[in-house]
C-alpha cells in the first residue's frame, strides 16, 4: 500500500486558508482534515474525534512530556495541539491528510516532520489582504495594522516552505493545490521506498 502524505496548508491571517481548505476538502473527498487536540470544553454539536481530541490539561500536558504532539500553543487559556498519531496513523492508511495551521505553527511541525509538504498561501497583493481583513468589520484600525505587519514578518518566512499558491480566486488555488499534490505522489523518491519495501518482501519468500 502506498503511503500518504502530510500535506500542511498555512499562510498570513486574512489570506483565505480555511476557504480554500474547505473547497479543497470538496473537490477532494478522500482527503483526511487533521483533527486537532484542546482543552477547552466541546461546544454544542461538536463530537470527539471529528471535531477535536477533547482533552483534560493533564491529559495535554502527557502528550507534550511523551513527544505526542507534532505542534501545541496556548490561545485564551485553552491549549490546542496537533497528535502525531493520528497524522501518522492516517498516513500508514494510505490517506493524505491536511493541517491547515497559522505559520509559527507550521514551522514547528516541519521541525517534527519534515517530510509533509508545506504549502503557503499567498494573498494577490499586500492591498487586497488589507481589504480582506478590513472587509471582517470586526477589527480596530490598529489591530489591522498590527495584522499586517504580522504578515509581512509571516511572508518573508515563505523559504521555509515547498510551494506558494496565490490565492487569487478560489478555485484557481485549488487546482493549483491538487497539482502539486498529485506532482508529490509521483516523487521518485516516493516510489524508491516503496520499491525497497517490495524487494524485501519478496526475499523474504
Amino acid at each position: 500500500m502506498r503511503k500518504g502524505m502530510l500535506i500542511v496548508l498555512s499562510g498570513p491571517s486574512g489570506v483565505g486558508k480555511g476557504t480554500v481548505c474547505s473547497a479543497l476538502r470538496t473537490r477532494m473527498p478522500d482527503l483526511v482534515y487533521s483533527v486537532s487536540a484542546t482543552t477547552r470544553l466541546p461546544r454544542a454539536g461538536e463530537t470527539d474525534g471529528v471535531n477535536y481530541f477533547f482533552k483534560s490539561r493533564d491529559q495535554f500536558k502527557d502528550m507534550i512530556a511523551r513527544d505526542a504532539l507534532l505542534e501545541h500553543a496556548e490561545y485564551v487559556g485553552n491549549c490546542y495541539g496537533t497528535p502525531r498519531d493520528f497524522v501518522e496513523r492516517t498516513i500508514a492508511e494510505g490517506k493524505d491528510i491536511i493541517l491547515e495551521i497559522e505559520v509559527q505553527g507550521a514551522l514547528k511541525v516541519k521541525e517534527k516532520f519534515p517530510e509533509g509538504v508545506f504549502i503557503f498561501l499567498l494573498p494577490p497583493s499586500l492591498d487586497v489582504l488589507k481589504k480582506r481583513i478590513t472587509g471582517r468589520g470586526t477589527e480596530s484600525d490598529d489591530l489591522i495594522d498590527h495584522r499586517m505587519n504580522v504578515a509581512v514578518e509571516e511572508i518573508n518566512l515563505l523559504q521555509h516552505y515547498d510551494y506558494a499558491v496565490v490565492n487569487d480566486e478560489i478555485e484557481s488555488a485549488c487546482y493549483r493545490i491538487q497539482c502539486i499534490v498529485e506532482a508529490e505522489h509521483c516523487r521518485s523518491d516516493r516510489y524508491l521506498s516503496e520499491f525497497a519495501q517490495m524487494q524485501t518482501a519478496s526475499e523474504k519468500v
